[in-house]
């Protein structure tokens, strides 16, 4: 009797070289099997007579092999074969591209059933590349059918039928982690149901019932091993720190504080002298003064007599962070040194043993600061800048380098809370709302693509004040499965510097080039010896250029309204007015809505909070949250009130019995979930 540790081999059909195929997608047993989730579906329950089709539809049709197929090689790598099919309305004329194998498939005088895409011109209907097998087969057609992600050597019907085979051995056996007063509570159908339907839906309404109870499952098994790291953090201890005085710190600096950074550096002098390690998140809108908490803490380590180190994703802004804070540090007596791929191999020397013999007390850098060189005397606080752009391994890495350091990490992407507490897990969030005085309300606007000619003319005329300008674009460059209308940046900054502003210097970063290339054009548009930066999203975070006035957004409907907001924050950092211009020729109601949402507020927050409206959560997790374990159901953007209901369930369960001793499936299941991420998410 097979069981749900058994090989995937035990499948009818999967040979060793399949199953090493399946391993890529991480099945290698029938448990994985089985837990290896649709990522779509496609409905093939719509049967068509040939007469009946109409033009894109996509339905069943059950007809005839009139003739033997032919097969025809047009040209080196294309064979097409050609077969038509008859039923008493009409005839349907069947094309399948390098498909060779179809002439011996398909026999003269039996009868199929065809699933594809309707192509009518006039009384003649045509098939390219259907679905098919013999009528009354219904393996792949006739149902609601999943689609998976594949790999090589992996095809959907050897999915499909190895699912079969899978749930029919142990569909059974599958042992349910949720409390039957918890599912029962939250009206939840059996886990064996759940699996079957979520696979093979019976209908649209099973297939919700079951996406419903395994989107619950994973939301609550999530909550309960976030509250025990939380709970497991509560219980380690380390010496608390001294409180310091900050006064001299905070009467230096050149603006005075918001009410916002006064809590946020409140926050953090509590955690040090708490006695426990600090795993503390600094949520702020882009501008709200972050890295004056982050100086904060630097300076309360130092003047425990600890060491201190702040990473940053790229050079460039590791460079902008030392710039910053060095002078402000060392009119204190505070030592800080530089370290990224870009310092020269002398004062990288001077630097590591100024860290290793404690004479400089603050590393600040990019994950050069995690390389084995790197030894500190006695690192005591880690501050991570943009905490989604790190991998787990990243900060776990730093953190090894003292002894249970403190953690700070600081995100300027705001999230609405409910999502903050899923994503930024067992961190305590402190959230900035202030903008500090003088920072300025940059003016939106959404146009259509006509207006693109007066935008030029107004970017010509900021240069011509001495001012510089952003244009962001969706991708990098065109190819023969985008649309032209997308803009290519790499292809537009050659177009702009050609024909638009021959007279000014226009350059490209985006995400293909290598980061010591993308960093140097950066720091020349930093420089201001670049006039107009074309750019895909790789602008979104990064450097502080206080001259630039002006961001063009191409096509922004594209984009997340988060992400919009983002990319608007590289501007109005200086004293000049500045402006962000929405391009889209989207006229549908959902784009119109979201972009008079970016026209309407400047509120980093109040923004995160309509994008959940308008989308769902999906573009708070365009990047990976590194450290989250993986869901397979839930994207989180499943019902909101779900996610709640599964926390509060997560809560009193864990209030009833806090080791779940009464429930070991649930346990283990809580412990396989984050066995991968246990160690780095403390």
């Amino acid at each position: 009797m097979p069981e749900l540790t058994t090989g995937v081999r035990y499948v009818k059909g999967i040979g060793e070289q399949r199953a090493r195929s399946l391993e890529k997608l991480g099945v290698r047993t029938l448990g994985d099997l089985i837990a290896y989730f649709p990522r779509a579906y496609d409905d093939r329950r719509s049967y068509k007579k040939i007469r009946d089709l109409e033009e894109g539809e996509c339905a069943c049709v059950e007809a005839m092999a009139a003739a033997s197929p032919t097969l025809s090689r047009i040209r080196q790598g294309l064979e097409l074969v050609k077969l038509r099919a008859v039923d008493e309305t009409g005839a349907l004329d069947v094309t399948f591209f390098n498909q060779a194998y179809m002439k011996d498939n398909l026999r003269a005088g039996e009868s199929y059933t065809f699933f594809g895409k309707a192509e009518v011109t006039g009384r003649r209907r045509a098939m390219a590349n259907p679905i098919v097998e013999r009528e009354g087969a219904r393996l792949m057609t006739g149902r609601i059918m999943p689609i998976y992600a594949l790999t090589a050597g992996i095809s959907q019907t050897t999915l499909v039928k190895s699912m079969e085979q899978g749930l029919a051995a142990c569909g059974k056996l599958l042992p349910d982690p949720l409390p039957d007063a918890v599912r029962q509570a939250h009206q939840l159908c059996r886990i064996g149901y759940a699996y079957e339907q979520i696979h093979f839906p019976s209908s649209e309404e099973t297939l919700a019932i079951a996406r419903r109870r395994l989107v619950f499952e994973e939301l609550f098994l999530l909550a309960i091993g976030l509250k025990r790291l939380r709970g497991r953090r509560d219980e380690l201890t380390c010496p608390p720190w001294l409180e310091t005085g900050l006064e001299d710190f905070i009467e230096g600096l050149p603006f005075p504080l918001t009410g916002a950074q006064r809590r946020a550096i409140d926050d953090v002098r509590a955690d040090l002298t708490s006695g426990r390690p600090m795993n503390r998140l600094i949520q702020g809108d882009v501008g709200s003064g972050k890295t004056v908490v982050a100086a904060a803490a630097l300076l309360c380590a130092v003047r425990n007599g600890r060491q201190a180190a702040l990473m940053a994703p790229t050079e460039i802004l590791a460079e902008q962070h030392h710039r910053g804070l060095a002078p402000l540090l060392e009119k204190l007596g505070v030592r800080s040194v530089l370290l990224t791929g870009a310092v020269k191999a002398k004062a990288r020397r001077a630097a590591l043993e100024a860290l290793a013999g404690g004479e400089a007390q603050v590393a600040i850098g990019t994950h050069a600061l995690l390389t084995d060189d790197v030894v500190y005397r006695s690192l005591g606080l880690v501050v991570t800048d943009e905490q989604h752009r790190f991998g787990v391994a990243q900060r776990a890495a730093l953190a090894a380098k003292g002894d249970r350091p403190h953690l700070l990490v600081m995100s300027a992407t705001p999230i609405p809370r409910t999502l903050a507490l899923m994503i930024y897990g067992d961190l305590d969030v402190s959230v900035m709302d202030e903008l500090p005085p003088g920072r300025q309300i940059i003016d939106t606007f959404a146009v259509p693509g006509s207006y693109h000619q007066r935008i030029y003319t107004f970017i010509d005329k900021q240069v011509a004040a001495g001012r510089q300008a952003y244009i962001v674009c969706s991708m990098v460059e065109e190819n023969d499965q985008i649309p032209d209308d997308r803009k290519a940046a790499s292809e537009y900054a050659g177009i702009l510097q050609e024909r638009v502003f021959p007279h000014l210097r226009v350059a490209c970063v985006h995400g293909r080039m290598k980061p010591r290339e993308k960093d140097k054009v950066m720091a020349a548009f930093s420089a201001g010896e670049i006039h107009v930066l074309v750019s895909t999203t790789v602008v979104e975070v990064g450097v502080d250029v206080p001259n630039a006035t002006v961001m063009v957004v191409e096509d922004a409907d594209r984009f997340g309204l988060s992400q919009l907001h983002q990319l608007r924050g590289r501007v109005g950092r200086g004293r000049h007015k500045s402006y962000c211009i929405l391009v889209s020729d989207n006229r549908s109601d959902e784009a119109r809505a979201r972009l008079k949402v970016m026209t309407g507020t400047n509120d980093g927050f109040q923004i995160a909070e309509e994008d959940l409206k308008l989308r769902g959560p999906g573009d708070f997790f365009g990047h990976r949250q590194h450290g989250l374990p993986a869901l397979k159901v839930a994207d989180l953007s499943c019902d909101m009130a779900l996610l709640r209901e599964a926390q509060e369930a997560a809560g009193r369960l864990l209030e009833r019995d806090p080791e779940l001793s009464a429930y070991p499936e649930t346990a283990a299941r809580v412990e396989a979930m984050f066995a991968s991420a246990a160690g780095a998410m403390n």
